[in-house]
Order: structure tokens, then C-alpha cells, then sequence
């Protein structure tokens, strides 16, 4: 322990001093020379600002800019981080009415590159200059347009400078998704301006390395995020219509990129068109991307029963979702969920059972709890997750993660079954963890076995099975207390278990991001007596 400590000491302190080295020659004159090369300033391509739609929520009413005093902008010293960084980063200008002054659009650009013009750590950071190079050149009808010949050098040479700032810094971003937004930054800049040599073939190699360092061999993120697969989804998209609005021929590896990353979202999004509550993902607004997805004739399609370690059978009225996959790699866990053999089930648009969502906010505890096997819908054992996590800064990353031991799926007209196993518990407990759901189309009926298979003798385990339900659904418990019923809008549902308690108790509903609210569960508990356990549960439509 006390070599341990040590360690992390020696660490922390190589990383602080490096840290600190790395600010003075990032504020250097040295610095300041080098990303102050600037190799053409004349535009060949003006993005259109509709492309990124995907991405940024558009105001309805428009802003004036004429209503903004523009030359007390950037004097607020006591601004709070969050309105800084939206400050900053200049997506507000999409929020633009197009008959605002173009005089004064760009005389507020003018004023915060007066203020701005040398590195800085507040109003360079990474993400921040990645996104407001895209949102000054997307938005070129008010900060290009009409400008003085003055203004245009500085303009173009203050775009430059920050792609070459990006260039510098981005290998040494921990995000990958702030990765991802910097190299659609230095590609647009490689489009938009003469001198291709320089910023296109950079950007698209880093592209190449993005993909093949966070995608698995099916273009799934190997991260498991479904959040993260549809967020490179978008800016694969965005580029490829980049490169056609500026007719330059789209490379192969954003077609290529873009198939299999549809080929994901097809499968767990537009098969059901529902938001699946696990590593890492909440309630989203896809609807608004498949409509942007139409638009653009982008037509996606994937029929198969797995995919990224998720196990999906649906038909028109029913759908079932169970994770049946394997951690990621620590450096890939950010957002993953110790939910292994959880399960989510849909009907008629409506969820019936579903997971608690991932908590993204600055509450530690409750990012850690929302991390943890008991907020999903599965077996959990003495109160331990199936998956061990450490923290790292802010983050809590894999330490002993889980192995899946077998898998079946079958999908019949009127028969289905999803069935797998882990050894989550193996080390502590002796206990493999396997679990049975079967699914009778034609009753509207499900059967589950939850199986706690004891590999050698240990003292008696105790064990509860959850199955989480979201804020809006209503649980009653019958007469006999044998079953509980669940009200799901216009339908209803019997849950029953034959050879064990079954309660309802309260939770932490995590499925609205950055946010949480009080839910139900049904809960199954008890203690196995030193060998195999079998839980059978059966969910039936009244």
C-alpha cells in the first residue's frame, strides 16, 4: 500500500510538472511564431450553416445583433464557466437572425480576437477553438460577407492560427470526442481555403486514426457507448456533406466510416426507434436526426439479432434489448455500465421495463451509482456490480471487469429466447451469473430464469433481481401479494415469481440527461442455500 501511494505521488507529481512546463511554452513568443504561419488566405468554399442541423439545437426566434452591446462582450470577468465556454465557442451565431448588421457581427469577431489574439488556456481550450472556427466560417453570410479587406486578413489569418493550434494540441486531448470535433475543424479549414497541402491531408489522416483506434471490426464504438456511436455518426455525415458542397470527391474512409457506423444505428435506434438506457446513453432526439438523415437520402438497414454486444428481437408491437457483451478496455469504460444481462423491453412504443440511464452530471455518487449493476435491470449479488471500477480524475474506468461465458439467441415466429451467462461474481463469490428470457409472441407473455450456478461449496449468497421502470409507468401489488401489476398508459401487464418475494421499492431514474427523478422497481430477493439457484419470473399482458 505505502509502494503504492508512492507511486501515485511520483505520477501525480511527473504529471503536474509536465503539465506546467507545457503552459510556459504554450504562452511562449516561441509558440506564438509557430502557429502564426499562415499559408493562404483566400476562400475557395463557404459552408453552409443548415449542414450542421444535426448538431446544434436552433432557436426559433432569432437573435438581433444589433440588440447585443457588443462592446461589453468580452469585459465580463465574472462569468460562470458554463456561459463562457457557450460564450466562446460562438454556436450562439447560429442563433443569428440573417438580417442582423454584418457591420456588427463582425466587429464583436474583431473585438474578441483584440482580446484574444495570443494563446491563452481560458478561451483556446480545445474544444472551444475546434468549435468556433466551424461556427466563424459556417456562418459566413454575417462574419465574412461584405467585410473590409483588414478585417478579411485578420479574419483569415485568426483561422489559421487556431488550426494550427489544434494541429499542435490535439494529440494530447484526453476526449476523443473533442478529437473528433477538432479534426471536422481542421478538415473544414482544409476545404475552405486554397492551400489543401497542408490542413486537409492532416485532417483526414487523423480521421483514419480516429476510426481505427475507436471503432471495433464492425464499426461499433469500442467504447459500447450507443450515445458515442451516433455522435461520430453525425460528424462523419457532416464532413461527407463538406466535402460534396465543396465538390471535392468524399475519400473512401468517410463512406466507408458511415455505413458501418449506420449499420449500428439502424440496429439499435431505428429498429425500434427507441432509446436503449445502457452504457452510457439517455433519452435522446434522434427523430430530429432521421429526419435529417432523410433529407440527405442517407438510408440505413441492419437485420441482424446482435450487434456491439447487444442481443435485439422485435416485431411491430414487442422489441427486447439485452447486453449481452463484454467490457470495453479501461481506456474505453468512461461511460460504460456494469449491466451485464440487463434487459429492456418495448411495447407498443411504450417502455415496459427499461434501465436507469447514466447520470452525467458533477455529483460523483450519483455518476458512480448510476455506474452500478443494481440500477439495471438484472441479477446483482450481496449489493456488488458484476464490474469493479477505479477513479481516475474525474472519471471511474474498468478495474476487474467480466468474461461472457455463452450465448444463444433464437427468433422464431412464435418463439423467442435470449440467453447468456457471466462470471462476474466468479472471483468473490464462486457464482456464475446466467440468465433465460423467453418470449411467447402469440400469449404476450415472457419467462425468465435467472439461474445463480454455484461453481464450488461458500456460505450462502444473498442475491436481488431488479427490473427498473421509467417515472411515468404506475405498480400496484394484488390482494394475495403473489403478483404486481403494472399500468402502462392504455395497457397492462401481470408480474408474477412463483418460488420468491416479490416488492416494490423506490430508485434514481437517470434516462434525462444531466438530471435525476424518483422511479419504481420491482425487486425479487433472497438467499441461495449453498448450490444452484433457479428465479423463474414471468411477465404477462392483461
Amino acid at each position: 500500500m505505502i509502494l503504492r501511494n508512492l507511486l501515485n505521488f511520483i505520477i501525480q507529481l511527473l504529471e503536474n510538472i509536465n503539465k506546467q512546463v507545457r503552459n510556459i511554452y504554450l504562452n511562449s513568443s516561441f509558440y506564438e511564431k509557430k502557429i502564426s504561419k499562415i499559408y493562404n488566405d483566400g476562400l475557395i468554399y463557404k459552408p453552409s450553416p443548415h449542414l450542421l442541423s444535426s448538431l446544434i439545437k436552433y432557436q426559433t426566434q432569432k437573435i438581433n445583433v444589433n440588440n447585443i452591446s457588443a462592446e461589453n462582450l468580452w469585459e465580463n470577468e465574472n462569468i460562470n464557466s458554463e456561459n463562457f465556454k457557450r460564450l466562446n465557442n460562438f454556436y450562439w451565431f447560429f442563433s443569428l437572425d440573417l438580417k442582423s448588421s454584418k457591420k456588427n457581427t463582425q466587429k464583436i469577431i474583431y473585438d474578441w480576437i483584440n482580446k484574444n489574439y495570443k494563446y491563452n488556456s481560458k478561451s483556446w481550450e480545445f474544444d472551444l477553438t475546434s468549435k468556433r472556427i466551424i461556427a466563424w466560417l459556417s456562418n459566413h453570410s454575417l462574419t465574412i460577407d461584405e467585410g473590409s479587406k483588414d478585417y478579411l486578413n485578420i479574419f483569415n489569418s485568426m483561422i489559421q492560427k487556431q488550426t494550427n493550434h489544434l494541429m499542435n494540441e490535439i494529440n494530447n486531448s484526453k476526449k476523443i470526442n473533442d478529437k473528433m470535433i477538432g479534426c471536422a475543424a481542421i478538415i473544414l479549414v482544409g476545404l475552405s481555403y486554397k492551400d489543401e497541402k497542408k490542413y486537409l491531408p492532416y485532417g483526414l489522416n487523423l480521421l483514419k486514426k480516429i476510426s481505427n483506434s475507436a471503432f471495433d471490426n464492425y464499426g461499433f464504438t469500442k467504447s459500447r457507448s450507443i450515445k458515442q456511436l451516433i455522435f461520430y455518426l453525425k460528424y462523419f455525415i457532416l464532413i461527407r456533406e463538406w466535402f460534396k458542397e465543396a465538390q471535392v470527391e468524399v475519400p473512401d474512409l468517410i463512406n466507408e466510416s458511415i455505413f458501418y457506423l449506420g449499420q449500428g444505428y439502424a440496429f439499435i435506434w431505428q429498429n425500434i426507434n427507441s432509446d436503449i438506457l445502457m452504457n452510457g446513453n439517455n433519452i435522446s432526439n434522434n427523430i430530429e436526426f432521421d429526419h435529417y438523415l432523410k433529407r440527405f437520402s442517407y438510408k440505413f438497414k441492419n437485420e441482424n439479432k446482435e450487434f456491439g454486444g447487444y442481443a435485439l428481437l422485435h416485431d411491430k408491437k414487442i422489441s427486447i434489448t439485452m447486453d449481452i457483451g463484454e467490457p470495453p478496455s479501461s481506456s474505453f469504460s468512461s461511460e460504460y455500465q456494469s449491466g451485464s444481462l440487463s434487459f429492456e423491453i418495448i411495447s407498443n412504443g411504450k417502455k415496459l421495463i427499461s434501465n436507469c440511464g447514466y447520470y452525467e452530471g458533477k455529483n460523483n455518487k450519483l455518476v458512480k451509482l448510476s455506474k452500478s449493476t443494481a440500477t439495471h435491470s438484472t441479477l446483482i449479488i450481496d449489493d456488488n456490480s458484476s464490474c469493479k471500477f477505479r477513479k481516475k480524475k474525474k472519471d471511474y474506468l474498468i478495474k476487474d471487469g467480466l468474461k461472457i461465458l455463452k450465448k444463444n439467441i433464437i427468433f422464431e415466429k412464435k418463439y423467442w429466447k435470449i440467453s447468456a451467462s457471466h462470471d462476474g461474481y466468479s472471483k468473490k463469490y464462486n457464482a456464475v451469473h446466467e440468465r433465460d428470457i423467453e418470449y411467447y409472441p402469440e400469449k404476450f407473455k415472457f419467462v425468465g430464469t435467472d439461474k445463480i450456478l454455484i461453481k464450488k461449496s461458500n456460505s450462502n449468497i444473498k442475491f436481488d433481481i431488479r427490473f427498473h421502470l421509467e417515472p411515468n409507468v404506475k405498480l400496484m401489488k394484488t390482494q394475495d401479494n403473489k403478483a404486481i401489476l403494472i399500468e402502462l398508459e392504455d395497457e397492462g401487464w401481470k408480474f408474477t415469481c412463483d418460488n420468491f418475494n416479490i416488492n416494490i421499492d423506490n430508485g434514481l431514474y437517470f434516462g434525462n440527461k444531466n438530471s435525476y427523478t424518483q422511479n419504481q422497481n420491482i425487486f425479487i430477493s433472497g438467499i441461495t442455500s449453498n448450490k444452484n439457484e433457479n428465479i423463474t419470473w414471468q411477465l404477462n399482458k392483461i
